[in-house]
Formats: structure tokens, C-alpha cells, sequence
């Protein structure tokens, strides 16, 4: 099966690229939200969170304390470094389960925000950048989390690659930039990535 890895800043809409791919029925496996799930549901994992971060990991009921966790790492490059090196394992683990469960599909899409710096790219064929201008990728971002700050958008700017960087390490772009037309860049790269899984199922 051909593994296609999709990623794109925070803003750059490559969500809304995914669903599209959804439509036209390819399986996309979203890291993070499988991520909380891993956290919330490996009992090995959960134990691993606790006694490195402590028992206010969790709350009350038992689910992931996501606002406490992620007070103890965004300044801390150590400690998000622990985190990562737990929870990135277990994710990769349940990657490859989830693509087990897809035998039809001529191909998959793996949504990772962190493609490149989590190493994610590894476990893909391929990489295809959403992208679009960090101006826009802002004010996208500061719509959709009327919660977040200018200033805290930044920050988790800061700690992701620079759009060149990642565009230039993607052999596949997308430009969600309120300019070129996504459902057309879409259906293109759904024939390209239907004849390169082609081609890979014949070798």
C-alpha cells in the first residue's frame, strides 16, 4: 500500500485537504487525535505519563489533563523532548495497526502537523505540504481559537518548521492560499497518487 504523509502548519488547512481526500474515499489517519486516544487508552503509556509528569496527568475522570501537560512542556524543550519520546512510539505502533485495517485502499494519507520534525516522514512513501502565507495561516488560526492569543499562535509557530523549509522538503505542495483552488489540486494529486500506488503494487 502506499503511504502518503499530509502536513502543513498550524492555519495552513490541511484538514479541510484531508476531508477532501475523505470524499473521494481515501483513509486518512489523523496523529493527533489517535495520539490522545494512544494516551488516554495504553495503560502502559498512561502509567509512563504519570510517573514522568506526575499524578496531575490525568484528571478526575481519568482523561488526559491536556492544559496541565501542556503547561509542563511548551517552554520546556527537555521535558517535551520526554513526552515525545513516550507517546511518538506507541502512535508509530498504531499507525501500522490502522494500516492493517485498510486492505482495500490504493493508498493513505497520514495527517501529521509534525511531519518532518517528529521523524513521521519515515514511515511514509511520500510527503505532501499544505501551504499557505503565515499572515493568513495567523488570522486562520486566531478565528478558528478565539481562545488563543497572537502571541500564542506565534510561539507554537516558532517551534515548526519555516513554510520554505517545509516545501522545500515535500515533493508534493498543495496551496490552500485563498488564491489557487483546492478541490482541483486535490483531484490531481488523487490521480497522481492512484498511479504511483499502481505502480508500487506491480514491483
Amino acid at each position: 500500500m502506499l503511504k502518503i504523509g499530509i502536513t502543513g502548519g498550524i492555519g495552513s488547512g490541511k484538514s479541510i485537504v484531508c476531508k477532501c481526500f475523505q470524499l473521494l474515499g481515501v483513509p486518512v489517519y489523523d496523529s493527533d487525535t489517535r495520539a490522545k486516544w494512544v494516551m488516554n487508552h495504553d495503560p502502559e503509556l498512561r502509567e509512563q505519563l504519570i510517573s514522568t509528569f506526575g499524578p496531575d496527568t490525568f484528571d478526575a475522570q481519568q482523561h488526559l489533563n491536556r492544559p496541565y501537560l501542556s503547561q509542563k512542556v511548551f517552554h520546556n524543550a527537555a521535558e517535551l523532548a520526554k513526552l515525545n519520546g513516550l507517546v511518538h512510539p506507541q502512535v508509530r505502533k498504531d499507525f501500522y495497526r490502522w494500516v492493517d485495517q485498510q486492505p482495500q485502499a490504493p493508498y493513505i494519507l497520514k495527517e501529521a502537523a509534525l511531519m518532518f520534525e517528529s521523524n513521521a516522514y519515515t514511515q511514509v512513501d511520500h510527503v505532501l505540504t499544505v501551504s499557505a502565507p503565515l499572515p493568513l495561516r495567523l488570522t486562520r488560526t486566531l478565528q478558528r481559537d478565539p481562545h488563543r492569543t497572537t502571541a500564542e499562535v506565534e510561539a507554537i509557530m516558532g517551534k515548526q518548521l519555516s513554510e520554505e523549509e517545509r516545501v522545500t522538503r515535500a515533493p508534493f505542495v498543495l496551496y490552500n492560499d485563498d488564491t489557487h483552488l483546492v478541490l482541483p489540486q486535490v483531484a490531481h494529486l488523487h490521480e497522481t497518487f492512484l498511479k504511483l500506488a499502481a505502480g508500487k503494487s506491480a514491483c
